[in-house]
């Protein structure tokens, strides 16, 4: 197996940071099921409009989630290619049986 580059090693680290948060995957369950806007994502899991917008922040500068105004509400969405590559990447580092 080839060593990881540090590059590798920080983005790695940086998704799985933002992974590491109960409201964030909370988040990401939620929009496995479909796009939502913040007051959905609020009402179903009890958060205040002000913490959903800084966690959504937080997994949109991590690319792991995409929104897209309708209108006056932006739907958000997750980046299923970012998690792949997420998962592709912690694979590379385990070693093979």
């Amino acid at each position: 197996m080839q060593m990881a580059k540090a590059t590798e090693l920080r983005e790695l680290a940086s998704g799985f940071g933002l992974l590491s948060d109960a409201t964030r995957l909370g988040i990401l369950k939620l929009l496995a099921g479909g796009p939502k806007n913040v007051t959905a994502l609020c009402n179903a899991l009890g958060l205040k409009q002000a913490r959903a917008s800084h966690h959504l922040g937080l997994l949109r500068m991590g690319r792991l989630v995409v929104g897209t105004r309708k209108g006056k509400s932006v739907l958000y969405v997750t980046d299923v290619d970012s998690l792949k590559a997420l998962a592709v990447g912690l694979a590379k580092l385990m070693p093979r049986r």
